[in-house]
């Protein structure tokens, strides 16, 4: 009997590297597909098991999520130049700490608050948008996300100069992290144009993130966005230091409002592909809000609507793998996994599993109905990830996706730029962004 897991011949060398890299989520479906929850490739130099049977995905996020962490492989010199100790990267005691020093900043009590400002934040967008116009749909979803999270995290604005600023200087960062067989293979000191345009995007917003915190020093008494839990930490906490309150920041403009964005523009694509799913949208979103804006407490009566977002995060998740390392050797699926391994748990290939879903490439919002989506397991679905690490941001970008389709919506209907193919091609960076801007024309209701 085979003491590992079954999975692709490996190339001398290179093992699979170059198939992943090439195109990593035929090859995470082709493995989903082949093998019964877990495989085995070689990724550059690390032996790496892909892990989609929901039952071990629990165990690794939830029930014995003391066992694993962030993997150690994929935390590369480039990634601590980044986001350094924020968050998303952080561990152990350490990180138990920064969660629970910025979880009131999260309280869904709080984040209810919020959705007069999205929507007026909204509105404003669609004043600079004209009946009959092409907009590029995913910098424009990533621009009234990138002014939210700074608003309601941060608790200052952002001019349209400074915001233009920061999305420039985004996509820098995502290129960086594209899956190419030289980046596995390279070096990191190796000066190419990529690490130097890289370097280069990081002190520019590292810039406009000290220029924030210089704004809002002096003013935080009292208030409860997460910069100003973190000015009050650092005068009372050894450990919050300015280097850790940049990296917590630069943590939040990234992963805040990057998923926001991604699932609002997924969500056009599709509902462009399905007019009679976005007529079902339309009639209730007008049922529900005639001509008033829409409010956080209006969210919990658009069922479609948040049904539609949901299936587009199935769909197109924007966070299509999550990596891992066993801290000690375990069992999964009946093989052992040595201490240190690399472990991908990849939304693309578990959301997309014939096993879960019907007809699993068809968009269908209605398997979130409460009576479907039952008939699932725990996590055949986890856009957001599980456990204690998942993401502390779920219910605002929630709340923002649902206010922000909305008050498109109800006024305008988006349809693919005649210039537009159907056919979507993605850049897998750390999140799954389209290769090219997604161009869709803007007809007035």
């Amino acid at each position: 009997m085979s003491t590992s897991p079954p999975g692709p011949q490996d190339l001398p060398l290179l093992g699979n590297t170059h198939r992943y890299s090439r195109d990593p989520f035929s090859f995470i479906e082709t493995l989903t597909r082949s093998y019964n929850g877990l495989s085995t490739f070689t990724l550059g130099t690390e032996q790496t098991y892909l892990v989609t049977e929901p039952k071990e995905i629990e165990r690794i996020l939830v029930s014995e999520d003391s066992k694993f962490r962030k993997s150690q492989t994929i935390r590369s010199g480039s990634i601590d130049d980044l986001l350094g100790d924020g968050l998303l990267m952080s561990g152990g005691d350490f990180w138990q700490r920064q969660r629970q020093r910025a979880q009131p900043a999260f309280a869904p009590s709080r984040v209810m608050n919020f959705g007069e400002e999205i929507s007026e934040y909204a509105e404003t967008m669609l004043s600079h948008w004209n009946d009959g116009e092409v907009v590029k749909i995913d910098p424009a979803m990533a621009r009234i996300t990138v002014k939210v999270i700074v608003s309601v995290m941060f608790g200052t604005e952002l001019d349209d100069q400074t915001t233009e600023k920061v999305q420039n200087n985004l996509e820098p960062l995502g290129k960086m992290f594209e899956p190419k067989p030289a980046q596995f293979l390279l070096p990191e000191w190796v000066p190419t144009p990529e690490r130097v345009e890289f370097e280069n995007a990081v002190d520019n917003l590292e810039e406009v993130l000290d220029t924030l915190v210089y704004r809002r020093k002096g003013t935080e008494d009292g208030e409860m966005d997460l910069l100003s839990i973190l000015l009050r930490a650092q005068s009372d906490v050894d450990e919050v230091t300015e280097e850790l309150v940049r990296d917590e920041l630069m943590t939040m403009l990234l992963a805040g409002h990057d998923t926001t964005a991604l699932s609002l523009t997924y969500t056009w694509y599709l509902l462009s592909q399905h007019p009679e799913i976005e007529r079902r949208v339309h009639d209730e979103i007008d049922e529900i809000l005639g001509n008033e804006s829409p409010t956080a407490s209006d969210v919990r009566d658009l069922d479609l609507t948040e049904r539609v977002i949901q299936e587009a995060m199935r769909l197109y998740p924007p966070v299509y793998t999550i990596f891992r390392e066993p801290t000690e050797p375990i069992q999964l699926g009946g093989y052992r996994i040595p201490k240190g391994a690399l472990v991908m748990l990849p939304q693309w290939g578990v959301h997309r599993d014939p096993r879960w879903y019907d007809d699993p490439e068809s968009f269908d919002p209605d398997r979130w109905t409460t009576d479907r989506a039952s008939e699932r397991p725990n996590y055949s679905y986890f856009p957001f990830g599980g456990g204690p690490r998942h993401c502390i941001g779920k219910h605002l970008s929630m709340l923002e996706a649902q206010i922000i389709l909305a008050t498109v919506a109800q006024n305008y209907r988006l349809r693919l730029a005649p210039e537009q193919s159907e056919n979507l091609d993605f850049a897998p960076s750390l999140t799954m962004h389209p290769s090219e801007p997604i161009q869709m024309q803007v007809q007035k209701r």
